[in-house]
């Protein structure tokens, strides 16, 4: 028996990288798991295989999450599929770094439509069926450096903070439904990015964690496994740091 038993889960971006990570962690845990990509179709289709194969039961959909049309049919459809929806993780988002002075107009509008309006879309199309069900669990995935901000990503630096305050906002809004909103905020993670990094970037990178170490992915959809389980039932409105130390 998993800790997510009968829970039907939905996370966008969830086809690579954190967002993959958490699906395998929520289906692993017993959940039900739709999850979106926007264009990697091969890598979808592997997961659902991998997953449905472990006997999980795993839907892959593609959408756009800046449209908030394609966020709405993608919730109806799982709703009407699985019966109910139980977990939001809103994971989908992009980076498009560059100092402000040279940073396009068209660069600031991705980050924050694809970061930012993506969770709102999400949210807000999740939220009259949990409303219904009188309970629910939204899990944003945010970053420390919406906390802390970081030179050359001033656009997703506000996107991020951005999902930090609307977080707590819904969190208010919500909590007479028994729907808890959360927001998780990684620092430096493993990924395909800082694989490219040279040894030496990489060591002077860790310097600056207390840990000594970036996260892997799995540590991160640890904590949203955590916060979508009975066990965080009454927690709400936070903000919670999987940074090795760094924010402290």
């Amino acid at each position: 028996m998993g800790v997510l038993d009968k829970s039907v889960a939905l996370v966008t971006g969830g086809g690579r990288g954190i967002g993959k990570a958490i699906v395998i962690a929520l289906a692993d845990a017993g959940a039900k798991v739709a999850f979106t990509y926007k264009s990697s179709a091969a890598a979808a289709d592997e997961l659902v295989k991998e997953l449905s194969g472990n006997g999980h039961t795993v839907r892959a959909y593609q959408s756009d999450a800046v449209s908030t049309t394609s966020a709405a049919e993608v919730v109806n459809t799982v709703v009407k599929e699985f019966g109910r929806l139980d977990i939001l993780v809103n994971n989908a988002g992009i980076t498009k770094d560059a100092l402000l002075m040279r940073m396009s107009e068209e660069d600031w509008d991705a980050v924050l439509d694809n970061n930012l309006k993506s969770v709102y879309n999400y949210t807000k199309a999740a939220c009259r069926t949990m409303m219904s069900q009188r309970s629910g669990k939204i899990i944003n995935i945010t970053s420390i450096v919406g906390v802390t901000g970081n030179a050359g990503q001033a656009n997703y630096s506000a996107s991020k903070a951005g999902i930090i305050g609307f977080t707590k906002s819904i969190a208010k809004e919500l909590g007479s439904r028994n729907i808890a909103v959360n927001a998780v905020a990684p620092g430096y993670v493993e990924t395909d990015m800082t694989n490219k990094l040279s040894e030496d970037q990489k060591k002077a990178l860790a310097e600056l964690i207390p840990l000594k170490r970036t996260a892997q992915a799995h540590e991160i959809a640890s904590v949203v496994k955590f916060l979508a389980s009975p066990d965080a039932n009454y927690i709400t409105g936070q903000v919670i740091c999987v940074d090795g130390g760094m924010t402290m």
